[in-house]
C-alpha cells in the first residue's frame, strides 16, 4: 500500500503510521520530492492559478525523473506491494492548509497512473 502522512515535530513514534515512512520534502533526494524553487513560488502567493502551475511543473519534473531512472520508481512500487509505504511531508500547514494541494497528493496520483491496479494507492481523507 502507498499513502502519505504528515510529518510533525515532537510526535511520538507510536503515533506515526506503521510501515516504511519516507521523507519526500523538497530538501531530500527522494524521487518524488518537489523542486525547492517551485515550492517557494507556490507558497509565496498560493492561489488556484499558482497551484495549477505548481502541479503541472511537478508532474513534468517527476515524469522526467522516471524517464531518466525508471528503476527507482519500480523499486518504490515494489516496496509498496510488499509493505505499507508512507510518503511524508509537512503539509497541511498554515501556508498550505489543504492536503490536496501537497506534492504528496500529486505523487500518489502519479504512482497510481503509472502502476494502476498493481499498486494499492490510498489517498488521505479530506
Amino acid at each position: 500500500m502507498l499513502s502519505r502522512y504528515q510529518m510533525k515535530r515532537g510526535v511520538r513514534a507510536s503515533d506515526l503510521p506503521a510501515g516504511n515512512r519516507q521523507d519526500t520534502r523538497k530538501h531530500t533526494r527522494h524521487i518524488l520530492r518537489p523542486e525547492s524553487d517551485a515550492v517557494a513560488r507556490y507558497l509565496s502567493a498560493p492561489s488556484d492559478a499558482a497551484w495549477k502551475h505548481f502541479a503541472a511543473a511537478y508532474v513534468k519534473t517527476v515524469e522526467a525523473r522516471r524517464r531518466a531512472d525508471p528503476a527507482r520508481f519500480d523499486e518504490l512500487a515494489a516496496l509498496a506491494q510488499e509493505r505499507d509505504v508512507f510518503l511524508g511531508c509537512s503539509c497541511p500547514t498554515k501556508k498550505n492548509p489543504a492536503v490536496m494541494r501537497c506534492h504528496t497528493w500529486l505523487a500518489l496520483q502519479f504512482m497510481e497512473r503509472h502502476y494502476g491496479s498493481d499498486l494499492d494507492v490510498r489517498f488521505p481523507a479530506v
